[in-house]
């Protein structure tokens, strides 16, 4: 019985392999299964590298696009920096020339006076030397960018710096200068080295300061180890206060042009008149 089974099959299975349409049948479902699979292989090797470029362009725009956030931190670390003097070796620095100020005591204005040329001019920044008379590194008082960077015949090497809020630093008589104009420094960067100049020439070996917001001088010395911030509050009253000084200026001139007066020593601004002598 079994024997009859099997031939049966065997001769079902060779009726069918006798067909015409078996084989080609056999063929296109071979030649369809691998096309298949060509086309499968295919559309993988396109997506991955798709994949692959989406990451790489996200990790590149992540690691050098600026985001705003950063930026805007970046500006309120700046404005919480405190305000340096301008030297590496504090315990070592002496300020020998001081700021004019109309409210501070006759010793300290005659302190803040400049010789030069037979004509009094009064400091808008601060001389500040080392006890030794040495040359010494000068930093920046601030983070910030430099402006500029010249030689000045009175004033020697001058190099500018700007920084948030309307905030100018001037850093003058200079012997050496390692910063470039367009060059971003952060508080502490040496900018040069102490040196000399002609205007300066009785403070020896030093750094001419300034310090400056809105337009306006401010006196250094106040503001020495305070935060930026609080340069914001006396502003305006800085700015009246030169407003002052221009007017007593004006009226002192008026005084000179009187013959029955007895002369006496001009008393100007050091950064608005030594244009003026050149």
């Amino acid at each position: 019985m079994n024997e009859e089974n099997n031939g049966a099959s065997k001769n079902k299975w060779s009726r069918i392999f006798r067909k015409k349409w078996f084989f080609p049948a056999v063929y296109l479902t071979i030649a369809a299964l691998l096309l298949s699979v060509v086309v499968w292989y295919q559309n993988l090797d396109n997506q991955i590298p798709e994949v692959l470029d989406r990451e790489e362009s996200q990790e590149a725009s992540d690691e050098f696009s600026p985001h705003p956030a950063d930026e805007d931190a970046q500006s309120v670390m700046e404005q919480q920096e405190v305000i340096q003097m301008p030297v590496l070796d504090r315990d070592q620095a002496e300020i020998v020339t001081k700021f004019y100020d109309y409210n501070a005591d006759q010793e300290d204005q005659e302190n803040a006076l400049v010789l030069y040329n037979n004509r009094y001019y009064q400091s808008t920044g601060v001389d500040i030397a080392a006890a030794d008379d040495e040359a010494f590194e000068v930093v920046a008082a601030l983070t910030g960018t430099v402006t500029e960077v010249k030689e000045d015949p009175l004033l020697g090497n001058v190099v500018v710096i700007s920084h948030q809020n309307e905030v100018m630093t001037y850093y003058a008589s200079l012997g050496e200068v390692q910063v470039k104009a367009g060059a971003k420094v952060k508080q502490g960067e040496v900018l040069g080295s102490a040196g000399k100049n002609l205007f300066g020439k009785d403070s020896g070996t030093h750094v001419y300061f300034e310090l400056r917001k809105d337009g306006n001088h401010m006196n250094p010395e106040l503001y020495f180890n305070q935060p930026v911030s609080s340069l914001d509050s006396n502003a305006e009253e800085a700015e009246a206060s030169e407003n002052s000084e221009v007017e007593e200026d004006e009226h002192s001139d008026m005084l000179e042009e009187d013959p029955g007066e007895e002369e006496t020593p001009e008393e100007d601004s050091i950064g608005e008149d030594e244009e003026s002598d050149e």
